[in-house]
């Protein structure tokens, strides 16, 4: 000690525990220490000291602590120097989910010696380790985002699906799933806290197809899941071997083309080997017209189509006024399907004489489409020609008796007395399935070959009979009996439906024109993929209404069902449902445990087209010169007629723009209706009187027969009118019409003559407006005949009006209309009239040079409204007419425009 002070000496170390546990939660800085953290140095005075002077001094203070380990986010805090007394902290916030523990070393040191702390002395490294606390932060999260099960009805399972959710925080508290839970109410199923679903009652699959499940979870802290998950879950019907996957209503809009009838379908087998498979696919089309969807024109136009055109005669015409004797016969009015006619076993028709004039001896074909069933055990007659007077004698007919098809052939009386072919038998099943079926018979005496639906047959029995006995009693022909000439009366009834009964001269040979005859335009068809064209065979029926499938592999078998389509050709198809029906026989390894598969059904539903709308226009008033009546050409009717057919849809309208436009307007309003213009054929165009008959003495209608032929088409005509037939363009019949001319040989009588078109497509289907033409005759009077009263008229003076001449129709003037008058009144009269003549023709010459060119301008103008010829027209003045000279006058300076034809007369 020197100087009374006393030196102090920093000789000991501080002290600190060996090891620190420590607790921080997540996203906070304070750390819980145990022990505290407190350093400990024996040079520190004694502070509880009863007697003791204390010097302060530095020597025994702590003047920090330092971590040591590599990237530690702590940091160690003094926050009493002289008792030692510090903390450790958090440097950041601290994320359980990256790190839950932290171990580090921690230091302490004193302050040293003197100001500069000289001879600092450190303390060992004590092990600090820390846990970092979790919070609850993070929901429960679901591994898929759905989840999806199938179940088969009628069972009850321990777990149909497991769902599982997973939880980011670091703790087991928060990071297990303590709950699930299924969200949607009333349904048959429960949930564990595992996540297991199962049902709680048996499922079925009428009742539900697939359900619909929310599920949500819970972890241990009760945080609900961010999103809850959709699990679906479907039930499958008890496994039974069937086709699957295919819609029962198969929608066939017209004119499409080829549509798959089953493009997801698929054979069940409930995975029982299967060795081979046969199905049968039938599409039923019976009830459609004939038996199916065929063109509806009439029989005679199908044989031109087909190329059997010459000679043919059509015995069961649609009825019209040129064929009215099937008027009184049942049919189905041939609109949407082929016209049949329906024989109930008490109805007959006669044909008119003369419409069949076929030889026996040439060779001739019948045919005629039937439908018939089993019926009595009677002959039934299709066709029969028989006596119409005094006996009963059959000389051909065509008849059903027991399923056979009979024909009856007798040879004329001037054939040599002996036996001959009279009879052939054919036993069909088709004469009794009631079904249609199409039949030809080509007689070429002594045989007769027959064709039904275009298949061979050959009569299993011809039996011989004598020529008729020399008559000449005529013969009747009669179609669904026989004609009884010696009792009046007709037997033998028909019970079924005929169509396009025909006799044709010559034999229809030709295969390709028989079967065009009965081949129908709708059907069944199938594209063979490349790689199963070989592993399956594919068969059709005639007529394609039916195919059969075999094959043994099951893949290969399931895409040529889903190849299989169904077409329909025709522009204007039959609407209505067509039924399908799949029938299938399986063969298996084990035969008795081999599955049957039952058949499926479901139909075709063809939309109705949308039907045409036929407009025929042209220039329907105007006038001609009575010589052109009287020419050798005669006057066109037609010839501007236009033909022109569309079709009215309804489209969707703008939305956008109708939304804004016409709101307030109509809010129903939502489809627009477009017209647009389409090509079909036409089948009949008719022109018709209007009016009087026509006279055949002295006034009728021509066509031109080259064109007629060129364009394959036939003409019958009538004093009502005429028809042209057959199947051909608009443009066609367009020229054809163009040429149509009406002549008149005596006019002198004939003021105006009115005719109507009216032309149809597909025997009456869709037919035309009635377009009406009227054409009026100008007459020119002879001046040297009324050289005492006749002047010629200018073009541009109107002509005298007869308010009570009634000229609408085929008017003939009486030719003593004018009575008779006293000679002395006439010669006044004449005389008055020559002077009023005289002023006339003066002022006329005047008028006419000062009119000469607005004359030729108003007969341009007229050629759009009317077209006529008045470069003869005579005026002739009754002398019994009193008009004065300015009434004249008056009448004289009328413009032409307002003439009206129909009131040209001759007095």
């Amino acid at each position: 000690i020197s100087g009374g002070k006393r030196k102090t000496i920093n000789k000991h170390k501080p002290w600190i525990e060996t090891t620190y546990h420590g607790i921080v939660t997540e996203n906070d800085d304070k750390v819980l220490l145990d022990p505290p953290l407190i350093a400990l140095d024996k040079d520190a005075p004694l502070r509880y000291a009863e007697s003791f002077e204390v010097t302060l001094t530095k020597e025994g203070e702590i003047c920090g602590f330092r971590i040591h380990g590599q990237n530690v986010p702590f940091e160690a805090v003094v926050l009493d120097k002289s008792t030692g007394e510090g903390v450790i902290r958090a440097k950041d916030k601290l994320d359980c989910e990256l790190q839950k523990e932290h171990t580090f070393t921690i230091q302490a040191y004193d302050c040293g010696e003197g100001p500069d702390g000289a001879n600092m002395k450190k303390s060992h490294k004590a092990t600090v380790h820390i846990q970092v606390n979790d919070i609850n932060e993070y929901s429960p999260v679901f591994k898929e985002k759905s989840y999806k099960a199938t179940v088969i009805e009628g069972k009850k399972y321990d777990s149909i699906l497991k769902v599982e959710a997973v939880d980011a925080d670091c703790s087991f508290q928060f990071s297990q799933i303590c709950n699930y839970e299924i969200v949607t109410p009333d349904v048959p199923f429960t949930i564990d806290k595992d996540g297991f679903i199962k049902n709680t009652e048996k499922l079925s699959y009428g009742k539900e197809h697939m359900y619909k499940l929310t599920v949500t979870a819970y972890d241990c802290g009760k945080n609900r899941a961010s999103e809850d998950v959709l699990v679906k879950i479907s039930v499958k019907p008890t496994c039974k071997p069937s086709w699957q996957g295919f819609n029962k209503r198969i929608e066939y809009e017209p004119g499409t083309g080829s549509l798959a009838l089953f493009p997801s379908m698929h054979l069940e087998t409930c995975d029982e080997p299967i060795t081979s498979i046969r199905a049968n696919i039938e599409l039923e089309t019976n009830h459609i017209g004939k038996g199916c969807d065929r063109d509806t024109y009439s029989e005679k136009s199908l044989h031109k189509l087909c190329g059997a055109s010459s000679g043919t005669v059509e015995l069961l015409p649609a009825p019209s006024s040129s064929a009215n004797w099937t008027v009184g016969l049942p049919t189905d009015n041939g609109h949407d399907s082929d016209q049949v006619f329906e024989f109930n076993g008490t109805q007959a028709i006669k044909v008119p004489d003369g419409m069949v004039s076929t030889s026996l001896k040439e060779p001739f074909t019948i045919s005629v489409w039937m439908r018939h069933g089993p019926g009595a055990h009677e002959k039934e007659t299709i066709l029969c020609n028989s006596d119409k007077t005094e006996m009963n004698r059959h000389h051909y007919s065509l008849y059903v008796h027991n399923c056979r098809l009979i024909l009856l052939l007798r040879q004329d009386p001037s054939e040599a007395e002996n036996y001959k072919p009279a009879e052939f038998h054919w036993k069909l099943d088709q004469a009794c399935d009631k079904e249609w079926h199409h039949y030809v018979l080509n007689v070429e005496l002594p045989t007769v070959s027959l064709f039904v639906d275009g298949t061979t047959f050959e009569p299993f029995l011809v039996t011989e009979d004598y020529p008729l006995h020399s008559s000449k009693i005529e013969t009747q022909l009669t179609i669904g009996a026989c004609w009884q000439g010696g009792n009046a009366r007709m037997a033998q009834f028909f019970r079924g439906n005929l169509a396009g009964l025909m006799i044709r001269s010559g034999k229809l040979e030709n295969k390709k024109v028989i079967d065009c005859l009965y081949t129908c335009k709708e059907g069944l068809d199938v594209q063979l993929p490349e790689e199963v064209a070989s592993a399956v065979k594919v068969e059709f029926n005639p007529n394609q209404s039916s195919l059969t499938v075999e094959g043994d592999d099951i893949d290969a078998f399931d895409k040529v069902m889903q190849h299989l389509s169904y077409l329909n050709s025709r522009q204007f198809p039959t609407p209505g449902i067509r039924h399908l029906r799949i029938s299938t026989t399986v063969k298996c390894f084990n035969e008795e445990s081999c599955v049957t598969v039952p058949d499926a059904e479901g139909y075709v539903m063809v939309l109705q087209p949308e039907e045409p709308k036929i407009s025929l226009s042209g220039i329907d008033h105007f006038a001609r010169s009575a010589a052109e009546f009287e020419s050798q050409e005669g006057v066109t009717l037609f010839p501007e007629l236009r033909i022109v057919s569309t079709i009215t849809r309804e489209v969707e309208a703008d939305t956008e723009s109708e939304a804004t436009e016409g709101a307030d307007d109509d809010p129903t309003v939502q489809e627009a209706v477009v017209s647009e213009e389409i090509m079909h054929n036409l089948d009949t165009c008719e022109v018709t009187v209007v009016g009087d008959e026509l006279d055949g003495e002295h006034e009728g209608l021509e066509v031109d027969m080259s064109q007629l032929q060129q364009h394959s088409l036939e003409m019958s005509s009538s004093n009502l009118g005429l028809v042209i037939t057959g199947v051909n363009t608009m443009a066609n019949y367009e020229q054809v019409l163009h040429l149509i001319r009406y002549k008149n040989w005596h006019t002198e009588a004939l003021f105006d003559r009115k005719f109507k078109l009216v032309c149809s497509e597909l025997n009456g289907r869709y037919i035309s407006n009635d377009f009406k033409v009227e054409v009026n005759v100008i007459h020119t009077a002879n001046p040297v005949e009324h050289a005492n009263n006749a002047m010629v008229q200018p073009n541009f003076i109107n002509p005298v009006h007869h308010a009570s001449v009634d000229l609408s129709g085929h008017n003939l003037v009486n030719a003593h209309q004018a009575s008779v008058v006293p000679s002395a009144a006439t010669i006044v009269i004449v005389v008055c009239v020559s002077f009023l003549v005289f002023m006339i023709i003066l002022g006329v010459f005047r008028i006419r040079a000062a009119h000469q060119s607005t004359m030729s301008d108003q007969e341009n103008g007229k050629e759009n409204e009317m077209d006529w010829d008045d470069s003869a027209l005579t005026i002739t003045v009754n002398p019994m007419e009193v008009k004065t000279h300015r009434e004249q006058n008056s009448t004289s300076q009328q413009n032409v425009v307002g003439w009206q034809p129909r009131q040209l007369f001759t007095c």
